[in-house]
């Protein structure tokens, strides 16, 4: 198991921690975190993107216990946990896997059903199209498409176009082969947000919603003029959303 070892650690009080999208890394926060002094921000790479090490191929529930790991290498005994996208599967994996180290959950812009064939056989395509013509032709061609402003698309692109080959194809595996989380969001007994963009096209409202009705208790927030990466569009209002999540927690 190779352990997220590339985070950032910023401010104080109750930890959180936020796991970026695909295919970016943990720089994706910064815009929100700049907006934050209400608490503690930890945010990791996930395997093989940024600073962090792929090791072998992985799946959410690795990169699940990444975090764990992570939160024992930081003497934390419990966190809130936020992810968008990729971010979002591997938060809903660690719910599951770790439910007593989740002091809340934040899910953004993602979604709790397992991949359909059609997706699947997406996945596959876009792992050949990295293999026969490289990283910049797939990013080129999927990051313009998560985001509405051309701020937020610059932004992203240019992170994305840091990532290596071998670790978006990894990831996009692992984001194929996931599986089915609404089980476990069923069963969740801790303070839950859920969030999307309203112009999100690759995980829409209707997506956000379904997960709403699964959690006992989801507050939801959609944020106007925003899209898949809403933390990039609208970094402001999704800053404002987090802090009204903690204050509601308490």
């Amino acid at each position: 198991m190779a352990p997220a070892v590339a985070f950032d650690d910023r401010g104080r009080g109750e930890p959180v921690v936020l796991v970026h999208a695909f295919p970016l890394d943990r720089r994706m926060w910064q815009p929100v975190v700049a907006e934050l002094s209400t608490a503690r921000f930890i945010t990791p790479d996930i395997r093989g993107f940024g600073a962090a090490p792929l090791g072998a191929p992985w799946s959410v529930d690795d990169a699940a216990d990444d975090l764990a790991a992570l939160l024992d290498r930081l003497h934390l005994p419990r966190a809130t946990l936020g992810g968008l996208s990729m971010g979002g599967y591997i938060a809903m994996a660690f719910a599951r896997r770790h439910p007593d180290r989740l002091a809340g959950l934040i899910l953004a812009d993602t979604r709790m059903g397992a991949d359909t064939a059609e997706a699947r056989a997406g996945r596959d395509r876009a792992i050949a199209q990295i293999a026969d013509r490289g990283v910049h032709s797939y990013v080129e061609e999927f990051v313009p498409k998560l985001a509405v402003t051309a701020k937020a698309r610059e932004y992203a692109l240019a992170i994305a176009t840091l990532q290596t080959p071998t670790a978006i194809a990894a990831a996009l595996a692992a984001l194929r082969d996931r599986p089915d989380a609404a089980e476990g969001l069923a069963v969740l007994r801790v303070p839950v947000l859920v969030m999307v963009g309203a112009k999100d096209e690759l995980t829409p409202p209707a997506e956000a919603q379904k997960i709403t009705a699964a959690v006992p208790g989801a507050q939801y927030v959609e944020i106007p003029e925003a899209g898949h990466l809403a933390c990039l569009d609208a970094p402001g209002a999704f800053a404002h959303a987090i802090k009204n999540f903690m204050r509601s927690c308490g």
